[in-house]
């Protein structure tokens, strides 16, 4: 708690009256986050705690040591202890683009850098700013997210949240959120969210075959060849779009193709439900890139390590330390042919 306290003063003193406001509904919430996590052991000893609850809290440990074991993941106090919280979500973020771009807008900070989102502790919070960034003529997405990592500063605590998850998505998110442990680069949420997700499919197919969860597997691989699809769609969207706004075209006549375009893209998401009612629009696509981008690359990397993941993680950080992005699968041909 103090070093949090410590990181306010710090925040405190770079920041003006404009964003004062922003920092403290962050730490208020950050320090009432972290007032409610109580130890797991604890939890999953105390007759008190819900039976339910207790065999959640018993999956996640296992999975937690799974991860450190396994996976070469940090093995400290992060998800080891758990906090109730009175909302369905740890926070809302805040995803912005301007009108003719595919270009997130950023939010920089002291410690984490610039990134493409902006993050809230509230919902009315969220969308208060929202509709500031909507009244200046940008395209907005407000989503909620059920865990985000303070990237190993405070021992991040599991979450009412995301506790109740289905067991894959449980191992998903807490494969995820760990990985920001491993390696980070200021200013490239792109390279840190695809990272991300790279470990992250790969630490649940790994878990799952080890684990005898043969049906669970069968169903996440599934679940995985349908959000390539989904990517592809996405992608085909931006190609689309790139040439659109880079096009000499009068401001009318861009919009016009833009709506339409915008509205083919509704009528795709329809065939998958769970983004089905998100707002087809710039600020949604730039969401999709930045956790998705770099996978193939980040893939193709592993690989090369044979899987081996300490391996895979000091390319990483090479990567990182040298401000470098992973080279994608064809890039390198692409290049040459061009």
């Amino acid at each position: 708690m103090r070093r949090l306290l410590a990181s306010l003063a710090a925040l405190l003193a770079l920041t003006g009256c404009e964003t004062l406001a922003y920092y403290a509904q962050a730490v208020t919430g950050q320090l009432g986050l972290l007032s409610r996590a109580q130890p797991v052991e604890r939890l999953i000893s105390d007759p008190a705690t819900p039976a339910p609850l207790r065999q959640r809290l018993a999956l996640a440990r296992e999975i937690r040591d799974y991860a450190a074991k396994e996976l070469a993941l940090p093995d400290n106090e992060s998800y080891r202890s758990y906090a109730e919280l009175d909302r369905p979500y740890a926070v809302w973020n805040v995803v912005a683009a301007p009108e003719f771009s595919l270009e997130p807008l950023k939010s920089c900070f002291p410690v984490a850098g610039c990134v493409n989102y902006r993050g809230f502790f509230s919902r009315e919070a969220a969308d208060r700013y929202a509709e500031g960034l909507k009244a200046e003529g940008n395209d907005v997405f407000v989503y909620g997210v059920a865990a985000y990592s303070t990237l190993g500063r405070f021992d991040d605590p599991l979450l009412s949240t995301f506790i109740r998850y289905p067991d894959t998505e449980l191992a998903r998110l807490l494969f995820h959120e760990l990985s920001h442990q491993v390696a980070y680069v200021k200013d490239d949420s792109t390279f840190n969210e695809s990272f991300a997700v790279t470990v992250e499919r790969e630490g649940v197919k790994r878990w799952l075959e080890q684990s005898g969860r043969s049906g669970q597997l069968a169903a996440f691989l599934d679940v995985q060849r349908r959000n390539e699809a989904l990517m592809a769609t996405l992608d085909e969207s931006r190609r689309r779009l790139r040439a659109l706004y880079t096009a000499p075209l009068a401001p009318e006549v861009a919009r016009e193709r833009k709506r339409k375009e915008m509205q083919a893209l509704t009528e795709r998401l329809k065939a998958y439900p769970r983004f089905a009612e998100f707002p087809a629009n710039n600020a949604l696509l730039a969401s999709f890139a930045t956790y998705t981008q770099l996978v193939p690359a980040f893939q193709k990397l592993l690989a090369e390590e044979d899987g081996n993941l300490p391996r895979f993680y000091e390319r990483v950080k090479q990567l990182a330390k040298e401000n470098e992005r992973p080279v994608a699968p064809g890039a390198a041909d692409a290049a040459k042919a061009s």
